[in-house]
């Protein structure tokens, strides 16, 4: 008999608003720019990303401003995604200006919104019907309200025996919240997906290979992104794989983590090594830096 195989990712929506500009900004003047207003925020990009990847059943819990809910969920189911969104009349819909030089990278301005008004009475241990695993954005962690759904979310996951994956979202972000504080919250994840910098910054630790493994002492499995170099794995605190990227030309890196871990997710719940899924990560990051904007 077949057990569970669906995803619910708990996080954020976003309205994204992508300028891409070729020369450096000039302060109190204009700067030419590509302008493009798009859906996304990690968790509903992760979701996308999943679905795309293969995986059948995908749900995205999250917060939305009434302004823009029917254009979130519309989008979301045209992606593949099955919305349970709560609609927010005091707050509108999260939303971000990504600023993307000539390099691909980019900057963001973000204006949290809605998204972090998740609250507990969003959630219902009901929700776990059918899920496999349960990914949490976390952008969830530094917020009063989020933050406690989000740990509710993880402890009733945890007691269904379901395992939870979270992404630590920002590095400017853990820093105001603290590592430590976030590392507790977080504590009983069965995977941390961090970035590099997110890595370093939550162990001190100078390479990726070494946060990596000292990450691994605490949660199972950690899977550390490293933009067009690939990702290392590492459990039981050694590293145990390093996955590469295919080279590609770069237009746009927002969103790129997200990609890597909605096709990580997808690949494990289909069975598949972590470093099988890592590979499937790295070629979904890859295709993402070639598109503008946050999903596929």
């Amino acid at each position: 008999m077949t057990g569970p195989a669906g995803l619910l990712v708990v996080g954020d929506v976003v309205t994204d608003v992508i300028a891409r500009h070729h020369k450096p900004l000039a302060a109190a003047t204009d700067t030419p720019a590509r302008i493009r207003t798009l859906p996304g925020g990690a968790g509903a990009n992760v979701a996308c990303w999943a679905a795309r990847s293969g995986c059948a059943d995908v749900r995205l819990l999250g917060r939305v401003g009434t302004d823009s809910a029917s254009w979130h969920e519309r989008e979301l189911r045209r992606a593949g995604v099955r919305p349970l969104l709560a609609p927010d009349p005091d707050a509108p819909t999260a939303s971000v200006i990504a600023l993307v030089g000539p390099d691909a990278e980019r900057t963001f301005l973000t204006d949290s919104g809605a998204s972090l008004r998740l609250a507990p009475e969003d959630w219902s241990p009901a929700l776990l019907d059918g899920v496999a695993r349960v990914h949490l954005s976390g952008y969830l962690f530094f917020a009063g309200p989020s933050r406690a759904t989000a740990v509710r979310v993880l402890r009733d996951a945890r007691a269904a025996g379901v395992p939870v994956s979270v992404d630590p979202a920002s590095a400017g972000f853990l820093t105001e919240l603290g590592t430590e504080r976030f590392l507790d919250a977080v504590d009983g994840a069965q995977c941390l997906l961090p970035n590099a910098d997110e890595a370093r910054l939550l162990t001190g630790r100078p390479s990726a290979d070494e946060a990596a493994a000292a990450l691994s002492h605490r949660f199972p499995l950690v899977a550390v992104t490293l933009g067009g170099e690939g990702a290392v794995l590492a459990v039981e605190g050694r590293v145990a794989a390093r996955v590469t990227a295919p080279p590609v030309r770069a237009v746009d890196s927002t969103g790129a983590g997200d990609a890597f871990t909605g096709a990580f997710l997808a690949a494990l719940l289909t069975g598949a090594t972590p470093t099988t899924a890592a590979g499937a990560g790295c070629r979904a990051g890859a295709e993402a830096v070639t598109k503008v904007g946050g999903r596929p």
